[in-house]
């Protein structure tokens, strides 16, 4: 591409300093400047500006995808998670969430979201006969159970 004086534009000289950079370059080199340029805008931004541009980012992201993309990368996730770590990475994380939640909640938290839960299997049971035993039936055996 050249404009009307036989010159080239300047997409095309830099699509051509491209392709010569790639040539006389390797993989060491793109990373090397890639950190480097990492490193000047850590220096040159605060956590204001990450905040923002990963809010955009995820906007953007959201815009584009769907549900079944964002399940689709949970999936891989998890499943490269479960590849490099063992079953004590996994007990630890759970008892720093669990931690982290009785830090975060009260007696009376725990009590209403058990309250719920009891409810809503009440509710699963309500006329239904699925072949297990009800909260009522379930006690009274494990009071029998514990008189013994």
């Amino acid at each position: 591409m050249t404009n009307n004086n036989g010159k080239m534009n300047r997409e095309e000289a830099g699509r051509k300093g491209g392709e010569t950079t790639a040539k006389n370059h390797d993989k060491e080199f793109y990373q090397e400047i890639g950190q480097k340029g990492g490193e000047a805008t850590s220096n040159n931004h605060d956590k204001e500006f990450y905040q923002e541009i990963g809010q955009k980012g995820g906007e953007a992201t959201s815009d584009n995808h769907d549900k079944e993309f964002y399940q689709e990368i949970g999936q891989k996730g998890g499943e490269a998670t479960s590849d490099n770590h063992d079953k004590e990475f996994y007990q630890e994380i759970g008892q720093k969430g669990g931690e982290a939640t009785s830090d975060n909640h009260d007696k009376d938290s725990y009590q209403e979201i058990g309250q719920k839960g009891g409810e809503a299997r009440a509710n699963q049971r309500d006329g239904s006969d699925d072949g297990k035993m009800s909260r009522e039936e379930a006690g009274r055996k494990g009071g029998e159970k514990s008189r013994r």
